[in-house]
This record gives C-alpha cells, sequence and structure tokens, in this order.
C-alpha cells in the first residue's frame, strides 16, 4: 500500500491535541504546524484518522504543490493531475479553495472556478463529458490552499468536517462544536478519570455533546463510527476491503466499551434543550448510558452511590446574555454549588471572560487558551477543595502600594519564600549585566514575571546611583490579595539586598488595566528626574510621579536605528511621549526634527531631554492632539514633507481633549497614510504598538512597502516575552 502525504487539520490552538492523538492512533513523527498537522501514512492510517479523530476538521491527501504566479499557473497546474484516476467524467465534485499572501489570487470564489475549470476542461477533452458540481457530497472533494506563490492540491478524505459526528439534527443558541468539546475532555484528564470509574456531570449541558463527547471517549466509541459519508467513499481508488475492516473494528471496541461505561449525567433548567439532549443522545444510541434531567444549577448535586469525578460545562460566557449581572450570579451560584455539593471533584469550564471565572470563589490552575469559533476563550481547570476557596475583596491599587511598602513590618524572604525570587534574579543578573556591559545598556529590564507567583516587572536604572522600577502586575482576582501582598513585600525585601542599593531607591508600580491615558497621570508630584544614558544620549527619568518612568526600555533599539538613520533627514516623532526618539534622531545628526504630543507636561518634558544634548539642525516643538494635527497636515495642498517618521501611537484613546475615540486595529490603516502622505518619497515610516491582538492590513496599505521588523526590535532584556510590542517598516516608493 503506497504511502502519501498527509495533512489534518484543526482549530487553533489545538493542534498539540492532535498530535498526541495522532501519536495514539499509530502515526510516526506527525509534525504540528499552524491549525493543523501534516504526517504521512499510508491508506489505512488515513481513513484510521477519518474514523477515530475527536480532534481534528479534516484529513486532505497531497496530491501536489505547484507555483502560483498568475492565474494561469493555477489552471495548468491543476491540469497536470490525471484526474480520471480519481473520478469518472459522469461523477461529480467540489472545490474549496482558500489563499494567504497571494498576488496573484486573492479572490476565493474565483480561486475555486478556476481548480474546478481545469478538472471539468480537462476531463471534456479526454471524453466529451464533464463532471457536474455537487456541494453536498461529492464524489471527490479538492481542496487547494495557496499561501504566497506556492499552491498545495489535495483530496478531502473527510468529505463534511469530521466535528460533525452525525448525533446532532437540531441546534440551539450557540452550541459547542464537538472536536473543541472532546478537547476540553481531553485537557481536562477525563481519560484517566473514566478508567476509575469516575463519574462526568454537565451541570448545564445544553443539548448534550460533552456527554456525548464524553461517553464516546470513555466506551471507546470511534466518533465517526454515525456518518454514512466521507469523501474517499466513492472516490476511484479507494480500498473498501480496508474500510470495512477498519469499521468492524470499531463496532467490536465499542460494544465492549459500552458495558463498563462509567456514570454520566446531564442537568439543564429548560425543558426544551433537555429534550434536545435526549434527541441527540438516542441518535447516538446512548439513550440507557447518559442520564439527562431538568433541573437548576442549584439544585445540582451527584447522587450518593457516584464516585468523584470531572464536572465538566460551558456556561454563557456574557456575549450571550444582554444583563451582564445576570451573568455573574450565575457564576456565583455554580461556584456556591460546586463549593457546597462536590469537594474532591475535578471541574473544568470554558469561558471567554476572566472576571466570570473569578465569580466562582475557587481557585484554578493556568487558563489554557483555546477558540470557540473566533471568539478566544480560556479553560478553567481546577479540584474543589476547601483550601482552593477564597472570597474575593475589592481594593484600590494604589492602597495596595501604601500596604505594602509599609516598612513597620518588613517580610523576611523565609517568610515568603522569596529565596526564589532572589534566586531568579541573580541568575538573570548574571547573565544580562555582561550583555548590558558589552553593548553599553544602561538601563534594562533584569526580571519579568519568570516566577508566576511574583509576577512583576524589575527594571535597573543606572545613572548617578542605581535605581530600581518595580512594576506589579495586578494579580487576578483568583489570588488571595493577602498572599500577593506578602509575596510583593518578599520580592521588595530581597531587591536591595541583591543589587546592593537603599531601599529608597526601589520603586513601585501596579500595572493595571488603564482607562484612555491614565498611564500619563500623576501618582505624585516630586518632582525628581534623573539623567541617565542611552546611545550617547542623555535623558531624564522620573520613578514617582508617574506610572512609566518616561523612558520605555524596550524601543531601545528602534531608537538606536533612527539615530543611525537620521543623519541629514527631517524626522517626525508622532506621539511623542518624552521625546527620547526626537533626542536620538537629533543626537544622530538629523537636520530638523517635529515632536508633536498632546500633553504640555511631556511636550516640557522632552524639551527638556533636548536641552542636555549638544545638538544642531532645527527644533520644533508642538502640542497638539496627534489625530487631528495630523489629518490636518495631511490635506494641505502642499502638506510638510520628511524622511524620517516614528509612529508609535496608543492601543485606546478617549481622551476629553479628543472629539473621537481611537481604536489601534481599526483605526490604524487613516492613521498610517495620513503620516505617509508627510513622508517624502523614498522615506521611511517605522509604526510599533504595544497591542497584543493587532493584526496589520497589509492589503489596505498596497502601494508600500511594509516589513515586519518586530524580531529586529527586540531586545536581549526582552526576549522572555516577545510580544511586549510590534513593529513595521514602511517604504514610500521612490518618484520615477
Amino acid at each position: 500500500m503506497p504511502t502519501y502525504s498527509l495533512f489534518a487539520t484543526t482549530p487553533k490552538a489545538m493542534e498539540d491535541i492532535l498530535v498526541t492523538e495522532l501519536q495514539t492512533l499509530g502515526i510516526a513523527q506527525p509534525k504540528a504546524t499552524m491549525a493543523g498537522v501534516a504526517f504521512e501514512g499510508d491508506l489505512e492510517a488515513a481513513y484510521r484518522v477519518c474514523l477515530w479523530s475527536r480532534i481534528a476538521n479534516r484529513v486532505l491527501l497531497v496530491l501536489s504543490s505547484f507555483t502560483v504566479k498568475t492565474q494561469q499557473d493555477l489552471y495548468d497546474g491543476v491540469q497536470k493531475t490525471d484526474w480520471f484516476e480519481h473520478i469518472n467524467p459522469e461523477d461529480t465534485l467540489a472545490v474549496s479553495f482558500s489563499a494567504k499572501n497571494s498576488e496573484a489570487i486573492n479572490n476565493t470564489h474565483f480561486g475555486a472556478l478556476k481548480v474546478k475549470d481545469a478538472v471539468v476542461d480537462q476531463m471534456r477533452s479526454r471524453f466529451s463529458i464533464r463532471p457536474s458540481v455537487d456541494t453536498e457530497q461529492p464524489t471527490i472533494r479538492i481542496n487547494v490552499y495557496l499561501q504566497g506563490e506556492t499552491a498545495q492540491l489535495s483530496l478531502d478524505l473527510s468529505g463534511e468536517s469530521l466535528h460533525r459526528r452525525g448525533y446532532r439534527d437540531t441546534t440551539i443558541k450557540a452550541p459547542i462544536k464537538e472536536n473543541l468539546a472532546a478537547a476540553l475532555l481531553l485537557r481536562c484528564g477525563w481519560p484517566n478519570i473514566a478508567a476509575q470509574h469516575g463519574s462526568l456531570l454537565d451541570p448545564m449541558c445544553g443539548s448534550g455533546t460533552l456527554l456525548l463527547e464524553g461517553a464516546m471517549i470513555a466506551a471507546d466509541y470511534a466518533p465517526g463510527l454515525l456518518r454514512d459519508y466521507f469523501g474517499f467513499t466513492r472516490w476511484k481508488q479507494h480500498d473498501a476491503a480496508c474500510w470495512r475492516r477498519l469499521r468492524s473494528e470499531a463496532e467490536r471496541r465499542k460494544t465492549i466499551g459500552l458495558a463498563k461505561l462509567p456514570v454520566i449525567v446531564g442537568f439543564d433548567q429548560d425543558r426544551h434543550t433537555v429534550n434536545i439532549a435526549l434527541n441527540h443522545i438516542a441518535n447516538a444510541g446512548l439513550a440507557q448510558k447518559i442520564h439527562v434531567e431538568r433541573r437548576d444549577i442549584s439544585d445540582a448535586a451527584p447522587a450518593e452511590s457516584w464516585q468523584r469525578g470531572l464536572v465538566i460545562c460551558n456556561p454563557p460566557y456574557g456575549e450571550r446574555l444582554e444583563d451582564e449581572e445576570a451573568v455573574a450570579e450565575l457564576y456565583k451560584k455554580l461556584g456556591d454549588t460546586l463549593k457546597a455539593r462536590f469537594l474532591g471533584w475535578q471541574v473544568g469550564m470554558i469561558i471567554s471572560d476572566p472576571e466570570l471565572g473569578f465569580r466562582l470563589g475557587i481557585r484554578s490552575q493556568k487558563p489554557i487558551t483555546l477558540f470557540n469559533g473566533a471568539l478566544e476563550c480560556k479553560l478553567l481547570r481546577m479540584t474543589v477543595t476547601e483550601s482552593a476557596f477564597f472570597i474575593p475583596k475589592a481594593r484600590n491599587p494604589q492602597e495596595r502600594v501604601t500596604q505594602v511598602l509599609d516598612t513597620s513590618h518588613p517580610a523576611s524572604a523565609e517568610d515568603t519564600g522569596a529565596d526564589m525570587f532572589a534566586n531568579r534574579l541573580k541568575k538573570n543578573l548574571k547573565k544580562l549585566s555582561k550583555w548590558a556591559k558589552n553593548n553599553a545598556v544602561t538601563c534594562y529590564r533584569v526580571y519579568d514575571a519568570d516566577l508566576p507567583e511574583y509576577s512583576a516587572a524589575v527594571d535597573i536604572y543606572q545613572g548617578q546611583q542605581t535605581w530600581v522600577n518595580v512594576q506589579e502586575y495586578e494579580p487576578p482576582k483568583t489570588i488571595d490579595r493577602q498572599k500577593a501582598d506578602q509575596r510583593l513585600a518578599g520580592l521588595l525585601a530581597e531587591l536591595p539586598k541583591v543589587l546592593d542599593i537603599p531601599p529608597s531607591n526601589v520603586f513601585l508600580k501596579i500595572r493595571r488595566k488603564q482607562r484612555s491615558t491614565e498611564q500619563y497621570e500623576k501618582f505624585a508630584d516630586s518632582g525628581q528626574f534623573h539623567p541617565i544614558s542611552e546611545g550617547g544620549c542623555t535623558l531624564l527619568v522620573n520613578f514617582a510621579d508617574y506610572l512609566d518612568t518616561g523612558l520605555f526600555l524596550d524601543h531601545r533599539p528602534i531608537r538606536l536605528r533612527i539615530q543611525q538613520q537620521a543623519k541629514n533627514k527631517r524626522f517626525l516623532n508622532l506621539f511623542a511621549y518624552t521625546g527620547t526618539a526626537t533626542v536620538h534622531a537629533a543626537v544622530g545628526g538629523a537636520s530638523a526634527t517635529t515632536t508633536v504630543d498632546m500633553s504640555h507636561t511631556y511636550i516640557n518634558w522632552a524639551k527638556q531631554n533636548l536641552a542636555l544634548n549638544n545638538t544642531l539642525g532645527t527644533h520644533e516643538f508642538i502640542q497638539a492632539d496627534c489625530l487631528e494635527w495630523l489629518a490636518n497636515e495631511a490635506a494641505q495642498a502642499l502638506p510638510r514633507q520628511y524622511d524620517l517618521i516614528f509612529l508609535d501611537p496608543p492601543t485606546f484613546s478617549n481622551s476629553k481633549r479628543m472629539d473621537d475615540v481611537f481604536d489601534i486595529q481599526n483605526d490604524h490603516v487613516t492613521l498610517i497614510r495620513n503620516a505617509a502622505t508627510l513622508l517624502a518619497a523614498g522615506g521611511v515610516l517605522y509604526f510599533s504598538t504595544n497591542f497584543r491582538r493587532f493584526k496589520m492590513d497589509y492589503e489596505a496599505l498596497a502601494g508600500f512597502t511594509v516589513d515586519d521588523i518586530t524580531a529586529d526590535t527586540i531586545p536581549e532584556d526582552f526576549a522572555r516575552n516577545p510580544k511586549i510590542h510590534y513593529c513595521w517598516r514602511l517604504l514610500k516608493p521612490c518618484v520615477e
């Protein structure tokens, strides 16, 4: 039996689960990629994955790969396959086409038509008859994925997505897909719990998907057994004998498995939903194996005879219900029920808002990111024990700063376990101090939440003295505040010892989600500024008065790049903050600089920074709303022209001094285009953002050369957290 190149697709963030599953199915050396796993195997291996995979969406058999630079290349590449080896001329076909970063074809419908035409034309030229299109259950389904200039042509052996098991015939609002449900159960350790006869309970079972997937896992019930159609069943090269053998084996395993199925129960408060779940259970042939009844969450409880096991559920996310308070109350009720009646049980649930998980009042393990459709969610896993219970208490973050800094009862490393932090700090310092010295870096990050128990960033600033700026990431509400305070106090006690500095040179801030430009609001009024050196520039920092010090350390490489490229250039610094990039450009020999920021305080700070450095050229400082100023300048008949622009806007802003709300994801194209209007031909614009979910709209910026230079702008001291920012270089074409 020949060996084929195969590819199993799966939802994002489930690739590693699929790799493990394929290994259990006897697949050697599966290789995970984005949204799928590549592997080698014969037809039996491919059929086995189609029959047994609980995680995959599709199984593709790769026929060929070829280069596509034009539309004709796609047509010609598809025609190189002899389609009579796969279908007869009177058969049917369907085509799935997708493209990424392709200049030749970016319309998926057009691409699919081109592929269909290539197959149909080949068959018609040979037999004077052509296959017809059937999008429901075709003889074969052809899949083409075009990435850049490389097309991969495959047969879709699954036919329709494998998550459709065959038991669902009615949908309810926002159901969870079957392969995601299986992933939740596998992540929560259900196979081991079931093997030890542990029970499975879903207190909000909806249409019963989690119950059914749990039963099929526990019973060794192949998820494809209920399906009567796969993409290979009418294919000319289909091995029917092999498929019958695999199905017979699966039927035997199912019969054996169902005989030892543990207790599986579901509750739901909605009568109609319970009826749907019962119908699905009957469709799966499990009517006598899974019990479902109407019961409110507050009444959910295990029978005395049930062995402790797993509580699993997909509760409302908040997006589904208009009344957020009602959703929060539901989670509180669920937490109360778990604490009162499910001691010793494991719990798993998928949520989209961590705040809702906090409402349970039970500490969880580190959340696992998964996707329910396009919605990013977190899988919470917890053990219901009294030691994991907590009562959340709200507290002002600045009150915590005062309390933690209270040295009347200093915490020791022995009290807090802070020796772990001290050891990690020493280890980091040994490595980074050598790097800093070799690269003439005086201010750098030496610790960034390396240990989950000590969730803070520690930055060293070396000038006339050595100072330390500590930013504690606001603890999740699932963490006991008193314990978090003790750990933070231990961290602060160790820093002066390890770094050999006075405690008064350690400054603490609470890093939390901010409203608008809250990061720029004053915390104090010490007026204490300290000069530091960076790349031959002198810059002022302030540790006491603001959340940020006036110097974003992660932007060090882009500032140095600007300095190296600024000689005899006209430089524009937008959303300039304290003007540090302006200073680098001026020291680098810029012929002129313009610095724009909305804050009077930071414009003055920028002026002071520049005054500390001996520079030539013309320097202009403008206090204005950058968005408004930029739009006005771009609308001029003869707009200002710059050779080098640095654009580092906030992620979000609804400042009182701005008429509109600004959102970087929605507004970045307009912002960049306006800035590019001020860019001279051949000029360079650097665009940076720290929005972690940001997606650059390359298509809307066609006409510019747009290069992602993020990796080159992440400094060594931020390598542990490479998503601290993203950065692009945009080049404006020269006029011919």
